[in-house]
C-alpha cells in the first residue's frame, strides 16, 4: 500500500491554484476556469490542506505567493503540460498515417508541393497535409505536427533541425537571353524591368536590387524602379513569363530553373544569406512515426536540390 504522502493531490484544487498563481490573482484565476471566486478559494483552502503549508500570502489588496507555493508552481505547470501532451498521444489513432505541415505559401507552392508526389510515391501509408499560411503556427491551438519556418533557427519553445540554406540571385524567362536586347552583363539589365519580391520574410543580409547592383559595379541603373510584390512566388511567375527580372530566393525559383521556365543569366550571380529554411516541432513534444518519416524525407530532398544545383 502505498504511503499516504504520496497520494496525487486533488487536481481541481490543483488547477485552480496553477492559474491563481500564475496570475497572482483570484478574481483572474476564477474568469480563466469559468468558477467563482469563492469556489477558487475553496480550491486553494484543499491544496494548503493537502500541502500543510500556505500558499498564498495576501499584502493589502495584492496577492503573493509563498516560497513553498513559488517552488512548486514550475513542476505544476510541466505537469499540466505532460497531461496536455499525453491527451494528444491518446488521440494520435483518429490521425494515424498523417502529417500536418504549416509553411509559407511561397515555398509551399513552389518548393514543397512540387516535390510531395515523390514522398507520397516512397511512403503511401502516410498523408501529408500542407497548411500554408503567412503567420506563424500556433502549436497549442493548431492541429499541426511541423512547420517549416525560414530565419536563424532560434523560436522560444520550439526543436528546430536545419533543412537548407538560402541563396539569392538573378532569375528571368530564357527568352530574354536572347535578341538585341539579350542579358548577357549586369549592366544589360538597363534594358529590362527589375521585378521586387517585398515578402515580409525579409532577412538583413538579403541584397536588394541597388545592393546587388553596387556589389557588382554597376551604377547607371536604378535599382528602386520595377513593380514589387509582397509574395515571393509572384515575382518568380511575373519573370518566368518574361516581364522582367526578379532577384529571386533560389528554394523559391528551383522548380521553375529545374524545368527551364527560369535561367540564372550570371554564373557569379548568387549572394549566399544570413537566413535558412528550418524545420519545427514544440519541445517536449513526442514526434510520431510519419513526422520523423516527413522530416528525414524533407533533408533528402534538400540534399537532392544541392547536389542537383537547382
Amino acid at each position: 500500500m502505498s504511503d499516504s504522502k504520496d497520494r496525487l493531490p486533488p487536481l481541481n484544487a490543483l488547477k485552480a491554484f496553477e492559474a491563481a498563481a500564475r496570475h497572482l490573482s483570484f478574481t483572474k484565476a476564477a474568469e480563466e476556469l469559468d468558477v467563482t471566486p469563492g469556489a477558487i478559494s475553496q480550491q486553494i483552502r484543499l491544496m494548503e490542506e493537502y500541502t500543510n503549508v500556505p500558499l498564498f500570502r495576501r499584502t493589502g489588496r495584492q496577492v503573493l505567493l509563498t516560497d513553498a507555493a513559488q517552488a512548486a508552481l514550475p513542476l505544476v505547470r510541466d505537469a499540466f503540460d505532460k497531461l496536455v501532451e499525453a491527451g494528444r498521444i491518446m488521440r494520435a489513432p483518429a490521425r494515424k498515417g498523417k502529417v500536418m505541415i504549416s509553411c509559407a505559401p511561397s515555398f509551399a507552392a513552389k518548393w514543397l508541393a512540387p516535390k510531395l508526389d515523390r514522398f507520397h510515391t516512397a511512403h503511401p501509408e502516410i498523408e501529408a497535409w500542407v497548411s500554408a499560411d503567412m503567420g506563424l503556427t500556433d502549436f497549442t491551438t493548431a492541429d499541426t505536427d511541423l512547420a517549416i519556418r525560414y530565419g536563424r533557427g532560434v523560436y522560444e519553445g520550439l526543436k528546430s533541425e536545419k533543412l537548407m540554406e538560402e541563396t539569392v540571385l538573378p532569375v528571368c524567362s530564357p527568352h530574354l537571353m536572347e535578341g538585341p536586347d539579350a542579358i548577357k552583363r549586369p549592366e544589360d539589365l538597363a534594358r529590362h524591368t527589375l521585378l521586387h519580391d517585398a515578402g515580409t520574410e525579409r532577412d538583413p543580409s538579403c541584397p536588394d536590387w541597388s545592393s546587388w547592383l553596387r556589389a557588382r559595379g554597376v551604377e547607371n541603373i536604378d535599382g528602386h524602379k520595377g513593380p514589387h510584390f509582397n509574395q515571393s512566388m509572384l515575382a518568380i511567375e511575373a519573370a518566368a513569363t518574361g516581364r522582367g527580372v526578379a532577384l529571386a530566393k533560389k528554394a523559391i525559383a528551383a522548380a521553375d530553373l529545374a524545368s527551364g521556365r527560369l535561367v540564372a543569366p550570371f554564373p557569379d550571380g548568387s549572394t549566399l544569406i544570413d537566413f535558412a529554411y528550418f524545420v519545427v516541432w514544440p519541445r517536449g513534444r513526442t514526434q510520431t512515426i510519419e513526422s520523423r518519416t516527413f522530416i528525414k524525407w524533407l533533408k533528402t530532398e534538400a540534399i537532392r536540390d544541392e547536389i542537383v544545383g537547382v
